[in-house]
């Protein structure tokens, strides 16, 4: 499959307004708590990892901080996301135990067979539509008894798309190749991993994009404003408006997905 050439989705403005939001470094919603959540009992000191469309650097850095793993790859398809991450890597002293790596959509991952003993991931498989693919992509690169763990927004059923969430999806105006929670465990049993597993977290981000909501539409507003302009900051009220009737449907489903591949687990 030939490499895709499009312009960033997240782009300089993007990046502002979500870290208004969600806190520097940080472009999806929960920060480091919801992290921690992801990687529940893993053990990942001295370990190799690999993140998966690690955006701004925020949740990079955060693993490498907490979890002390030998060294942290973080990898996304968009250029401005990746030069903030080498930024805040740089600024924070962590030299070589975090690098960071872009390449563009449409391409296989950028890493040789078998070199991670984990891989992350916080909502951002969304952007590929061939789940079958990325999932396979990911077990070659793991390690025998090598660990998934990721986060990911899925959609509650494998029929069209309702209409509240054609419009949603439209306000929202990204690449979003949803896909329901049988799909991935099917693509990641296909691809190889055991105990594949997928927690529905639709309860709490539901509550969470409300008071984001609010806060967008109230204290938060003038910041945000400030940081991109009147216009954009309208557009996202609509986008988190139509975002919260499908959370409240319970078509939207953010969803926690691990899964190991074959072999002795340390």
């Amino acid at each position: 499959m030939e490499a895709e050439v499009r312009e960033p989705e997240y782009d300089e403005k993007a990046i502002r307004f979500l870290e208004v939001i969600w806190g520097e470094g940080y472009l999806s919603p929960g920060g480091p708590e919801e992290v921690d959540r992801v990687l529940a009992d893993l053990d990942l000191e001295g370990k190799t990892g690999l993140d998966i469309g690690c955006g701004a650097g925020g949740i990079t850095l955060h693993i490498a901080r907490t979890y002390s793993p030998a060294r942290l790859t973080g990898f996304d398809m968009e250029k401005p996301v990746i030069e903030k991450a080498r930024q805040a890597a740089e600024a924070g002293g962590f030299g070589d135990r975090v690098g960071f790596v872009q390449a563009p959509p449409g391409s296989p991952l950028p890493f040789a067979d078998e070199s991670f003993d984990f891989v992350f991931s916080k909502d951002a498989l969304v952007h590929v539509p061939d789940k079958e693919r990325i999932f396979s992509e990911i077990f070659r690169v793991l390690r025998p008894g090598g660990v998934l763990a990721a986060s990911d927004w899925l959609i509650g059923h494998d029929d069209p798309p309702s209409a509240e969430m054609l419009d949603y999806l439209d306000a929202e105006g990204l690449s979003f190749g949803m896909a329901s929670s049988a799909r991935y465990l099917s693509a990641m049993r296909a691809a190889g991993f055991e105990n594949a597993c997928a927690a529905n977290r639709n309860g709490w981000y539901r509550e969470v994009a409300r008071g984001e909501l609010e806060r967008l539409k109230g204290p938060l507003y003038q910041a945000a404003t400030a940081a991109v302009g009147e216009a954009y900051v309208k557009k996202n009220i609509r986008t988190w408006a139509a975002m919260q009737k499908v959370l409240d449907s319970g078509e939207h489903n953010p969803t926690h997905l691990r899964g190991y591949k074959p072999g002795p687990r340390e």
